[in-house]
């Protein structure tokens, strides 16, 4: 699979751009899935649901299932967090795997950087990240720079970069 993320800090425009990006691959036709990380406990289901009720009395994995969709929740417990290359393995095949998130793994990635964050640029330290996606410019980056509503040019450069 053909694996390409969006990083950068928090409040610069990730999720938003993953979305449009989604969006974009799907009208052209490309079969997309997606990873994201979260930093924080990631709550799916609600105290009193019954799968709550399941994970809770001990249950390892518990999957709810529906007519429109399913999802599989697996419980650490003691053990470590799923590496990237893991939770990978775990999907069905695709033409392309957006990722969110995971700015240390090794696969290429665009920054989503907007000004009003008040954060540096994480792409001059970090040779994966290969282009940035700005509200304003960064001359002498080095590294291709799109404005961060211009998906079009963002999937173009990412298709490219995945040889899709």
């Amino acid at each position: 699979m053909r694996v390409f993320g969006v990083t950068g800090w928090k409040n610069t425009g990730k999720t938003g751009l993953m979305e449009r990006l989604v969006a974009e691959f799907t009208r052209r036709g490309v079969g997309v899935s997606t990873v994201k990380h979260a930093h924080h406990g990631l709550e799916i289901d609600q105290e009193g649901r019954d799968s709550h009720r399941h994970r809770t009395a001990g249950a390892r994995e518990v999957i709810v299932a529906s007519p429109l969709r399913w999802a599989l929740m697996h419980e650490l417990r003691d053990e470590a967090e799923a590496g990237l290359d893991e939770l990978l393995g775990r999907l069905e095949p695709v033409d392309l795997v957006l990722v969110e998130g995971y700015k240390h793994s090794p696969h290429p990635k665009i920054e989503a950087h907007r000004a009003a964050a008040g954060r540096p640029l994480i792409a001059p330290e970090m040779a994966t990240i290969r282009a940035v996606a700005s509200d304003t410019d960064h001359p002498g980056l080095g590294k291709p720079v799109f404005t961060l509503d211009d998906t079009s040019a963002i999937a173009d450069f990412i298709a490219t970069q995945v040889g899709l």
